[in-house]
C-alpha cells in the first residue's frame, strides 16, 4: 500500500493521479474527507481506500504490514490564520505521531515541509539541518513547520527511508478550492477575467523595483515527480528543498499569464497592506544542489511553459 496524506489537498490529489495513472492499485488516501471540496478531488472510481484523518494514525497501526510508502502532504496551510493551537494539533503533534509509527515499523515516509520556514530569506535558502537553528519564520503556519524539522533534527530513531521536502511557491491545476491560499497565477487569472487587468504590490524596499519581488514558483507537476523519485531511490535521509532553483519576478508571472491568453498586458501596482509590510518576503530561491549530490535528474518546467500548461488544462484556453 501508499498511503497519501493530505489527498483531498491540491498537491496530494495531484500525487493520487498520478500514482494511479502509473498502474498503482493499492492506495490509501487520507484527509477529512467530510469537507466536500476535498472529496471532490478524488475520482470515485480511483480503486483504493479511504481513511479519514481522525482514524488515521490508528489505523496504520493496525495494518501496517502491507505499507510500502507514506506521503504525508496533510497539514492546515493558512498562512493568515493566528491560532497557534491548531497548528500545533494538525502540523506538529500529528506529524510527530506519524513519524513515531513510521519509525516504530520501519515505514519509509516523506513529508511536506515548507520554504515558509526560511521566513524573510535573510540568512539564505540552506536546506539540511545546520541552519535550522537561524531562521526566523513569519507566521504560525511556518512556525509549525520550523518546530516539527527541528524535532526530526533531534530523533535518534526514524522511518526505515525519510526525507523532509521544503515546498516554495507551487501552482499549476487544481488549486482553486485553496481560495486566498492560491498561487499568484490563480488569482492573476480571476483578475484578467473581470477587469482584463493584474493588480500587483508595489515594491516598498529601496534596490527592488515594482513587481521585481521574487518566487521559486515551481509547478505541481515536477513537485510530484520529484516526491515520486525520493519513493523510488535510495537516499540519506534529511530535509531537502523542492524548487526549480531559480527566481522569478511577479511580473515575469503575470506578463507569461497575460500572453498565454493571447491578450495583451495591463499591470497596475496597489501599495502592500500595512498588516503584512513588515513580514513581505521579496525573494525566494531554492537552492537544489542536492539534485546533483544525490543524482536526481529531474529537469523543472520553465515558468512561461509551466503557466502555459496550466492555462490549457484548468480553463482550456489556447496555448
Amino acid at each position: 500500500m501508499i498511503i497519501v496524506t493530505g489527498a483531498g489537498g491540491f498537491i496530494g490529489s495531484h500525487l493520487v493521479a498520478r500514482l494511479g495513472g502509473s498502474g498503482y492499485r493499492d492506495l490509501v488516501v487520507v484527509d477529512d474527507w467530510n469537507q466536500a471540496s476535498k472529496a471532490q478531488r478524488i475520482d470515485p472510481d480511483f480503486g483504493g481506500q479511504r481513511v479519514h484523518r481522525d482514524d488515521f494514525l490508528d489505523w496504520l497501526r493496525d495494518h501496517q504490514a502491507g505499507v510500502q510508502q507514506v506521503f504525508h502532504l496533510g497539514a492546515r496551510t493558512d498562512t493568515m490564520l493566528g491560532d497557534q493551537e491548531i497548528f500545533d494539533r494538525l502540523n506538529l503533534h500529528y506529524s510527530q505521531s506519524l513519524w513515531t509509527i513510521c519509525s516504530e515499523f520501519g515505514i519509509p515516509l516523506v513529508y511536506a515541509s515548507s520554504a515558509a520556514t526560511y521566513g524573510g530569506g535573510e540568512h539564505g535558502f540552506q536546506d539540511g539541518f545546520d541552519a535550522l537553528d537561524q531562521y526566523q519564520p513569519l507566521n504560525p503556519y511556518a512556525w509549525s513547520k520550523h518546530r516539527f524539522d527541528c524535532w526530526v533534527r533531534e530523533q535518534t530513531r526514524t522511518p526505515l527511508r525519510w526525507a523532509g521536502l521544503k515546498f516554495f511557491n507551487v501552482y499549476g491545476p487544481g488549486e482553486g478550492p485553496k481560495g486566498r491560499m492560491a498561487s499568484v497565477v490563480w488569482h492573476a487569472y480571476q483578475q484578467i477575467q473581470n477587469t482584463g487587468r493584474v493588480q500587483l504590490f508595489r515594491s516598498h524596499r529601496m534596490g527592488i523595483a515594482d513587481g521585481q519581488q521574487s518566487r521559486d514558483f515551481v509547478l505541481v507537476d515536477d513537485v510530484v515527480s520529484v516526491c515520486l523519485w525520493f519513493m523510488n531511490h535510495a537516499h540519506p535521509g534529511g530535509l531537502y528543498n523542492l524548487g526549480t532553483g531559480q527566481a522569478r519576478s511577479f511580473q515575469d508571472l503575470v506578463l507569461a499569464l497575460f500572453d498565454s491568453l493571447g491578450l495583451e498586458p495591463h499591470v497596475d501596482y496597489v501599495d502592500t497592506p500595512l498588516s503584512i509590510r513588515d513580514s513581505y518576503q521579496y525573494y525566494t530561491c531554492a537552492d537544489m544542489a542536492w539534485m546533483d549530490r544525490l543524482g536526481c535528474p529531474h529537469s523543472f518546467t520553465p515558468l512561461e511553459a509551466g503557466v502555459a500548461s496550466y492555462v490549457q488544462r484548468e480553463w482550456g484556453r489556447p496555448q
